[in-house]
C-alpha cells in the first residue's frame, strides 16, 4: 500500500491507495505545533477504524508547500515504517517538462495537479485548484508545463474582507438565491461568489484563446463544488487530484 501526504498551507491530507484504489484519505489541520508521533498517533487511529493494516504499506511519498512541516512528516515515515519518503520537486522525473523560469520554484501540489490532470484528460489541460490560493496550471498535449496563474484563494479573500472591515461578519462560501442582495450578509456572499466564479471564467477563456479552444479544463479543491454550480467554463470536478498526481509520480520513479 502507499501512503500519499498533501502538506498544504491550511490543511494536510494523507490519503492510502492500494494499486490504483484511494481506500481512505483523512484531512488535518496544518499546524506546526504536531510532532512525527503525534500525526503517527492520528494516523494510526484513523487506519484502525477504516481496518486498514499500516504495517501493509511500503511506500510514501509527499507532496509539501509548507517546508517546517515536511520534515515532520519524512521522520514518521522514517521512524515508524523504516521508509525513507519522496519529496516531489522537480528533482524527481515526474513526466512533465516544466517551462517555469525556475522550475524548482513550482510548488509540489501544482506538479501533482498537472500530473494527474495529463494522465487522466490528455493535453492541453488546466487545472483550477481551489485552495488557499486559487491556482491555474497549464499543461500541453506534449507534456510540458507551461506555467499558469495564482490569485487570492475564495476564503483567504473572505477572511481577509472580514478581519479589516469591523462591520463585516464571516460568511459562508456558498451562492445566494440572487445576485441583488437585500442584507448584508448575503450581499458579501454574492460580492465574493460571483466575483470568484466571474474571475475564473474570464481566466480560462483568456488561456483557451492562448492555448486553444479545445483546451480540458478541470476544478479540484475545496470549493471546485460550490463555483462548478455557476461557472460557464468549469464543468469537471476531481477532488482528489494532489493525491491522485502523488500517486503517478510514486509509479513512476518506481519503476
Amino acid at each position: 500500500m502507499l501512503l500519499t501526504i498533501d502538506i498544504g498551507n491550511t490543511h494536510t491530507v494523507l490519503g492510502i491507495y492500494q494499486g490504483e484504489s484511494l481506500l481512505a484519505h483523512w484531512r488535518l489541520t496544518s499546524a506546526n505545533s504536531k510532532t512525527e508521533d503525534e500525526v503517527f498517533a492520528l494516523f494510526a487511529f484513523f487506519c484502525e477504524q477504516k481496518n486498514i493494516d499500516i504495517r501493509k504499506i511500503d511506500g510514501i511519498i509527499i507532496s509539501s508547500v509548507v517546508p517546517e512541516q515536511t520534515p515532520v512528516y519524512a521522520r514518521m515515515g522514517e521512524n515508524y515504517f523504516s521508509i525513507k519518503p519522496f519529496d516531489v520537486s522537480a528533482h524527481l522525473d515526474t513526466g512533465l517538462k516544466i517551462l517555469y523560469d525556475n522550475p524548482f520554484a513550482v510548488g509540489a501540489d501544482r506538479i501533482c495537479n498537472a500530473v494527474a490532470g495529463l494522465h487522466k484528460y490528455g493535453g492541453p489541460i488546466v487545472v483550477v485548484d481551489f485552495g488557499t490560493a486559487t491556482t491555474f496550471d497549464c499543461v500541453s498535449a506534449n507534456a510540458e508545463y507551461l506555467g499558469g496563474l495564482i490569485m487570492p484563494g475564495i476564503e483567504t479573500a473572505s477572511i481577509d474582507l472580514h478581519k479589516r472591515a469591523a462591520k463585516l461578519p464571516k460568511v459562508d462560501l456558498t451562492f445566494p438565491d440572487k445576485l441583488i442582495a437585500t442584507n448584508t450578509s448575503d450581499s458579501m456572499r454574492a460580492g465574493i461568489m460571483f466575483s470568484a466564479v466571474d474571475g475564473v471564467d474570464g481566466i480560462l477563456r483568456r488561456l483557451k484563446k492562448e492555448m486553444g479552444e479545445k483546451t480540458k479544463i478541470v476544478g479540484t479543491g475545496g470549493l471546485a463544488h460550490v463555483i462548478v454550480e455557476k461557472s460557464e467554463l468549469l464543468k469537471i470536478v476531481e477532488p482528489h487530484m494532489v493525491l491522485e498526481g502523488l500517486r503517478l509520480i510514486y509509479e513512476r520513479v518506481k519503476k
